[in-house]
């Protein structure tokens, strides 16, 4: 998931008197609902779809020839499912390409350690083993660099600031409380967050709703990243070594060092280190202990504007064909781990939700398109793109004639937990639709639908141009205190069962919007977003050895 993920409320739309009424006559094939769950949690191949995404695969960067063999990959297995048109469609540029083969490092004075940690994306790659002493440079802001100007050549440099571990009793995983759920189905205080129509471009920071503030610290972040970087190439810094989050257990928080940009500049080599061993290191110095590291970093960075690919397939629909119904998740991920909460999750259940549709043999009204997107943790870069080409350019909101005929979108891309319900996007014409079909799910946990925005993933580029377009609320389990971005996001972290249920959820609710007789309600159409910066708007590029999370 694009990590600027804020929730933000808005102010709840007035329920009309109609609502009962509407609730009253929605209508749920409860046979339909009792097939999809049978199919979905009896004869589950989710975690296939996981295995093969992630230990089979492996992490899926953008630009890489990892993400293309997992997209080559989800294309062969919609084909085996019986869609129709799978393929790779095309978007870009999206930038440089980068990967990595290889990382090593260690501790070899004052005793010998091996350290655990991987280095940033579209940072440059060792030539051959580097070893020598670390100092400490913490480089935050400009006046940092100011100060160290003329100082750093030929030195290894740890740019942060030690970090505080957790608490060894404070727990990772965890599930929302009831009261933390009735919290997200309250609407704020009118005239608090106060918006309910205008709103910043999706793909900046936090997209829909996402305060000023934020955005102008991001870039504020980014241009900062920029100038260091050519900093440290002036400098002639042989290496980086930085730090994520309070975290522990060997846990290393991380994704890019530079941009894959090709205006911006290729840093030095760059890599993370866990707290613990990044600690022991700035002990050791402050301490006038010499230290002596050794690592080396096979990276290989291209520098060609490359392009990308979303992977899209459908199941035929009847009598209105011509009307579709999406879902999707992002299949891109960071490299640190395998991408498996973060989000071979969303992508392996919606491949499921296609497989169980497919299973039920059953001629739906409208056309189902699923679409698995690239570019989502640079800045909702494919999805955006899809939505741009085939629906509407959220700059000058002129529409194209299938704009009206997508019925909705639906999104997974919030990590391994079971789907609690549903974020209305501040739609709550759609409140009473979504109640009816959330009822054959009590049982299994779903039954919460909050007014507010979800920011930071795909279902944003559709809701900026007027398609109602949904993430579900689901369990936090240890997205953001353990997987989100790390090396720890492999398959060994995904809840089984939570995917099983969240795929017969996601497959109930497109089932019903391709067999509603009307499409979902619409809000008024966005007015034209201006774009932001030379990107468009664009908040890829994110500046993780600040942040990594």
């Amino acid at each position: 998931m694009f990590r600027y993920r804020f929730l933000v409320c808005v102010l709840a739309a007035p329920v009309f008197l109609s609502a009962p009424v509407l609730l009253a006559e929605e209508k749920v094939d409860l046979s339909i609902v009792h097939r999809i769950r049978a199919e979905a949690l009896q004869n589950s191949k989710v975690m296939d779809h996981m295995f093969y995404l992630t230990d089979v695969n492996g992490h899926r960067l953008t630009g890489s020839s990892g993400y293309k063999k997992a997209a080559d990959w989800a294309v062969k297995q919609a084909g085996a499912y019986g869609l129709s048109n799978p393929h790779l469609e095309k978007w870009g540029p999206f930038g440089r390409g980068w990967e990595y083969e290889r990382f090593a490092a260690h501790m070899i004075e004052p005793a010998y350690s091996p350290l655990i940690g991987f280095p940033l994306a579209w940072s440059r790659g060792t030539e051959g083993v580097v070893s020598g002493e670390p100092m400490l440079v913490v480089l935050r802001s400009t006046e940092d660099l100011e100060k160290n100007k003329g100082k750093l050549k030929g030195k290894i440099i740890m740019i942060d600031t030690p970090r505080e571990t957790p608490q060894l009793s404070k727990a990772l995983a965890r599930r929302y409380t009831d009261a933390e759920l009735d919290d997200l189905e309250t609407a704020p205080e009118p005239g608090q967050l106060g918006f309910f129509g205008g709103r910043p471009p999706s793909g900046t920071p936090g997209g829909p709703g996402a305060q000023p503030s934020a955005m102008r610290n991001f870039e504020e972040m980014r241009n900062f990243r920029t100038r260091r970087a050519e900093f440290l190439n002036k400098e002639g810094v042989l290496a980086v070594i930085s730090t994520g989050t309070s975290a522990d257990g060997g846990t290393v928080f991380g994704s890019s060092g530079g941009s894959q940009d090709l205006k911006n500049p290729v840093p030095p080599p760059m890599f993370a280190l866990t707290p613990e061993h990044y600690n022991r290191i700035v002990r050791l110095l402050e301490k006038k202990i010499p230290v002596k590291i050794e690592f080396e970093v096979k990276a290989r960075v291209v520098e060609e504007n490359l392009d990308s690919w979303n992977v899209i397939a459908e199941i035929p629909g009847g009598k209105k064909k011509d009307e579709i119904v999406m879902l999707g998740g992002h299949l891109d991920s960071w490299h640190g781990g395998t991408g498996a909460t973060d989000n071979a999750a969303g992508s392996a259940v919606v491949l499921e939700v296609v497989r169980v549709l497919k299973s039920l043999n059953v001629t739906m009204d409208r056309t189902i398109r699923m679409a698995l997107w690239s570019g989502e943790e640079e800045g909702l870069l494919g999805s955006r793109a899809y939505v741009k080409e085939r629906f509407a350019d959220p700059t000058k909101m002129q529409l194209t004639t299938e704009h009206g005929k997508v019925a909705g979108y639906f999104n997974l891309d919030n990590g391994t937990g079971k789907i609690r319900g549903v974020y209305l996007q501040g739609n709550d014409m759609a409140r009473p639709i979504f109640t009816k079909w959330l009822e054959p799910f009590k049982d299994l946990g779903a039954t919460r639908i909050s007014i507010r925005n979800t920011g930071g993933t795909d279902h944003q580029a559709f809701d900026a141009v007027g398609i109602p377009g949904f993430q579900f609320i689901q369990e936090p389990m240890e997205y953001s205190t353990r997987t989100h971005h790390s090396n720890m996001d492999v398959y060994d972290h995904i809840s089984k069962a939570d995917l099983m249920q969240a795929s017969a959820v996601m497959a109930s609710f497109v089932y019903n919007t391709a067999m509603r007789d009307e499409m979902l309600p619409r809000k008024p159409l966005p007015k034209p977003q201006p774009e932001r910066g030379s990107r468009g708007g664009r908040s890829g590029d994110r500046p993780s050895s600040d942040n990594p999370r």
